[in-house]
């Protein structure tokens, strides 16, 4: 395949299990494209092609500039649609974790990131499949390239209680409440698997070793994410923020991706601003996934350690009327009356002074003074004497 209608086809960018993306180019316009076109073995599934079609409808009804646009729909001589958006060139943030970014650089994207879920979370849509691979960006990040939600075909609008018909998405970066298929989802989902992408871009692998959604489900929920904090040179708060929004309790995350966008931005601003740099590459077996390795970059093992009672958030939840959009029925009931405090970032350049150590007289000292004070008190009785 080298055109479709007036778009001439130079390289396929990837292909899923629904269909496969190209570069093309717009030769009316004279513009780089992006070209998705629906599998030849799904053609005649109904159910699929609604979903292909359904996911241009959705992308181009989203008019935002971190959303990826869609331009064109149409269909092949052979019957499959394809539809043609933007082109990313500088590749997505699975070619980042690959780089090997400097963290603030890292956790800055994944805030943009964040910010790209928050508009599709106002349009009342959850994304479900977030991954590094689906967050693309417009340039080279290490020359000030934005990031740009992409892929949005198992997208799923947001009704109240919104119950999951279909167990979709990819199990190393899913929620719980995702995998299961039978429970109700809202936004938070989404900003689990935002927080699984921003700790693989700091790491080079997922939080947790899944791969599968048998290893999702047969993995202990109580295990908390190594930390990473130290190795990044990051405050001790990431790795609280991290810990918070992979939680399996959706109650305990972050209430939203502009919640998430903003701690992590008050992180970077407290490691001094974004650095737009890569960091050495690491020797490793090209039969793993990269790990970090090496001087000041070891990440602990994984710990498991107790978890605060469950009806107990790191964040509290965000009230959300009954009825709403997003909101859904509580996964632990007996919600305390009274919530922990959440440990907020200090201001940029700020850090608390410590006090000043009281000073302690001891009778040494005491003795001292006192001797001053009665030579002082008998020279003056000798001078006034005299």
């Amino acid at each position: 395949m080298d055109r479709i209608g007036r778009y001439v086809l130079s390289r396929r960018l990837g292909a899923g299990s629904f269909a496969t993306v190209w570069q093309g180019r717009d030769e009316e316009l004279d513009v780089d494209v992006a070209v998705k076109v629906l599998a030849d073995n799904w053609a005649a599934n109904e159910d699929v092609r609604a979903r292909f079609l359904s996911e241009a409808r959705l992308m181009r009804r989203i008019r935002d500039p971190r959303i990826v646009r869609v331009y064109d729909i149409g269909t092949l001589p052979d019957g499959r649609p394809y539809f043609v958006m933007d082109y990313a060139a500088g590749g997505s943030l699975e070619d980042v974790r690959r780089r090997r970014v400097a963290p603030t650089l890292a956790l800055h994207l994944a805030a943009e990131a964040a910010r790209c879920l928050h508009v599709l979370h106002e349009h009342d849509v959850i994304h479900r499949d977030v991954t590094p691979g689906n967050l693309l960006l417009d340039g080279d990040p290490l020359t000030g390239g934005h990031v740009l939600l992409a892929d949005l075909g198992v997208a799923k609008e947001m009704v109240a209680e919104m119950a999951s018909t279909m167990t979709a998405g990819t199990p190393a970066h899913m929620a719980l409440e995702q995998a299961t298929g039978n429970g109700a989802l809202d936004r938070r989902a989404d900003v689990y698997s935002l927080a699984s992408v921003c700790f693989t871009l700091l790491t080079g692998e997922p939080p947790f070793p899944v791969r599968t959604l048998a290893d999702l489900m047969a993995r202990d929920p109580h295990a908390a994410p190594p930390p990473v904090a130290a190795s990044v040179g990051a405050p001790p708060e990431l790795d609280h923020l991290l810990a918070a929004a992979l939680s399996p309790v959706p109650g305990r995350r972050p209430p939203t991706a502009q919640v998430l966008a903003d701690e992590l931005d008050a992180l970077v601003a407290r490691m001094g601003g974004v650095q737009r740099t890569t960091r050495p590459p690491v020797a490793r077996d090209d039969a793993t996934v990269l790990r970090p390795s090496g001087p000041g970059w070891s990440l602990p093992p994984t710990t498991t350690r107790p978890q605060p009672a469950a009806t107990a958030p790191f964040y509290p939840p965000t009230p959300l009327p009954a009825g709403s959009p997003g909101s859904v029925p509580p996964h632990h009931p007996g919600t305390p009356a009274t919530l922990p405090p959440r440990p907020q970032p200090h201001p940029v350049g700020f850090a608390p002074v410590p006090a000043a150590p009281r000073r302690s007289w001891g009778f040494p000292t005491f003795v001292a003074v006192v001797s001053v004070l009665a030579f002082v008190l008998a020279l003056s009785v000798t001078v006034s004497l005299g």
